[in-house]
C-alpha cells in the first residue's frame, strides 16, 4: 500500500478507533520490523506491510493495552489483503476497508468464534435499517464461547432475519443466547444478575454484568447503534456507521490531567455520566476543576445558580469585592443589598427554586457519591454542571457568563472551550460525541485532549 493512500486509510479509519490517539510523525523501518510495534513513551509504530520502508508514529497519554495490538494487528492484516485485489473502484474499496475493521473487531472479541460473531454482527446491522410494526427494534444476544449444544437444529441464520425472533429480546434485560458455532441455547434473563463492577452505559449494565471474559453481549439499539460488552464492559460500539473502541481507562487517565489532585473515583464518575448521557443521546456539560480554581470558575456563575453554601460565601466575597470597584460605583449599594443575606436566605428571597430543589436533592453528597440516574439528570438539564476537585458540587443546569462571540461552534461548545483553563470541560452533543478539553499555555487557548464518539 502506498504511503500516501495508508496515510489516508490511517487517519479516516484507525485512529478514531483509538481515543485520544495522534499522528506524531514517521520514522524509517526495514523488512525485519514488524506491522505494529510498541514505540518509547507510550507511542504505537504502524506500517501497512513487511516491505514498507517507514512506520508512522502515534501517541497517546497512556500505554496501549494488549487487545488493542491484537485488533491493530488484525486490521492490518484485513487491509493489506484488501489492497493486493487492486480493486480499482475506490468507493467499493471503502466499503471492504470498513468491512475489514468490523472483522478485524470480531476476530479480537471472540477468536476462534469470529465468524459466527461476524455473521450475528452483519445480521443485526440488517435489522438497524429495518423495522417491525413501524418501530426500530432493541435486539440483545449473548454469544457463549464456553458451552457447546447437542441439539443442532437452531442455527442463528435461519431465524435471525425473522420477525418472531425480534420481539424475543429487549437488548436490556433479556436476551438470546446462542454457541461458539452459532446454534442457539435458549433464553437469558439479567434481571437477578450479580452485581460485578462494570464500565458501561448505564442501561447496559445488567449485560456488562453477565458477559465475563467467556461471554460477549451483542446489543441493537433503537437508534441502530450495535454495542459490544466483553470483561464486563462495553469494549466496541457501531454509530452513526463508524466502529469505536472504548479505552475506559485511557479517558479515565485523562481526566486528570496534569493534575496530581484529581480523585479516581471523581472521574470515574465524570466519565461515566458523560457516558450515560452519549448513549441516552442527551446533550450536557461537566466541566472538571483542578485544585484551587474555584473562585476564577465562579466568576462565570450566578451566585443563584450555586448549590454549596462555602461556593455561595465565595461568590459573595468575590461581588463585595468588586462592589467597591471605580467601575462598580453605580451599582455598589444594590451589589452589597443584593448579597447581605447568608446562603439560605438569599436562594428564597430571589426565588432561586432550581438551585434550591437541586440542593436538596444532592443533600450535600459528592459527585460520585450520588446515584447514576440522578447524576445523568441533573448532566441533562440545559446548563453546567461544575464539580470541584474533590467531588463537590458546584452547579447542576447552571448557565455561564461567558464573552459572547468569543469562540465558534455552539453555545455548549464555547462554554467547555471557556472552563477548559479551570480544570477539564466535557462536551456531550446530543449525536453522542463526547468532547475533552483543556487548556494549552503554549497556544495560549483551549485544546481538544479526546473525543469519544
Amino acid at each position: 500500500m502506498q504511503k500516501e493512500k495508508f496515510y489516508v486509510v490511517l487517519t479516516k479509519l484507525i485512529l478514531p478507533l483509538f481515543t485520544g490517539s495522534i499522528l506524531v510523525g514517521e520514522e524509517e523501518s526495514s523488512t525485519r520490523e514488524s506491522e505494529v510495534a510498541l514505540g518509547k513513551q507510550n507511542s504505537l509504530l504502524i506500517k501497512p506491510n513487511k516491505s514498507a520502508d517507514y512506520r508512522f508514529v502515534i501517541k497517546r497519554g497512556r500505554a496501549y493495552q494488549t487487545f488493542e495490538l491484537s485488533l491493530l494487528k488484525n486490521i492490518i492484516k484485513e487491509l493489506s489483503e484488501i489492497d493486493e485485489t487492486a480493486i480499482l473502484d475506490p468507493t467499493y474499496e471503502l466499503t471492504l476497508q470498513e468491512k475489514a475493521i468490523e472483522k478485524a473487531v470480531c476476530d479480537s472479541v471472540a477468536s476462534s468464534a469470529s465468524s459466527v460473531m461476524l455473521g450475528l454482527v452483519t445480521a443485526l446491522t440488517r435489522w438497524s435499517n429495518r423495522t417491525y410494526e413501524g418501530k426500530h427494534v432493541n435486539f440483545g444476544i449473548i454469544l457463549n464461547l464456553s458451552e457447546n449444544v447437542e441439539d443442532r437444529n437452531l442455527h442463528y441464520s435461519n431465524i435471525i432475519s425473522t420477525d418472531f425472533f425480534v420481539l424475543l429480546s429487549d437488548g436490556k434485560d433479556s436476551f438470546v443466547e446462542f454457541n461458539r458455532e452459532g446454534y442457539l441455547m435458549g433464553y437469558v434473563s439479567l434481571a437477578k444478575v450479580r452485581n460485578y463492577s462494570t464500565t458501561a452505559p448505564n442501561e447496559f449494565n445488567f449485560v456488562a454484568r453477565y458477559c465475563g471474559d467467556r461471554k460477549i453481549g451483542i446489543v441493537l439499539t433503537e437508534s441502530g447503534d450495535l454495542l459490544i460488552f466483553k470483561n464486563r464492559a462495553l469494549m466496541f460500539a457501531k454509530r452513526r456507521g463508524k466502529w469505536n473502541i472504548y479505552s475506559h481507562d485511557e479517558v479515565i487517565q485523562l481526566l486528570g490531567y496534569r493534575e496530581p489532585h484529581s480523585l479516581k473515583e471523581v472521574r470515574r464518575a465524570v466519565y461515566l455520566t458523560a457516558l450515560d448521557c452519549s448513549f441516552k443521546y442527551l446533550g450536557g456539560i461537566i466541566i472538571y476543576l483542578k485544585k484551587d480554581t474555584a473562585m476564577q470558575a465562579l466568576a462565570h456563575v450566578n451566585a443563584g445558580d450555586i448549590l454549596n453554601e462555602k461556593y455561595y460565601n465565595m461568590k459573595k466575597q468575590m461581588e463585595l469585592e468588586e462592589a467597591d470597584k471605580l467601575y462598580n460605583l453605580t451599582r455598589s449599594e444594590d451589589i452589597k443589598r443584593i448579597f447581605s443575606d447568608d446562603y439560605e436566605d438569599f436562594l428564597a428571597k430571589n426565588c432561586c427554586f432550581k438551585a434550591m430543589c437541586l440542593k436538596q436533592i444532592i443533600e450535600g453528597k459528592k459527585f460520585y457519591e450520588l446515584g447514576r440516574q440522578i447524576r445523568e439528570e441533573i448532566t441533562a438539564m440545559d446548563g453546567a454542571t461544575i464539580i470541584d476537585h474533590d467531588g463537590t458540587v458546584i452547579t447542576a443546569g447552571a448557565i455561564l457568563k461567558i464573552e459572547a462571540g468569543s469562540i465558534s461552534g455552539g453555545g455548549r461548545k464555547a462554554a467547555a472551550m471557556a472552563l477548559a483553563k479551570y480544570g477539564i470541560s466535557l462536551k456531550i452533543s446530543q449525536d453522542g460525541e463526547i468532547q475533552g478539553f483543556v487548556s494549552d499555555k503554549k497556544l495560549g487557548h483551549p485544546k481538544l485532549l479526546f473525543t469519544v464518539n
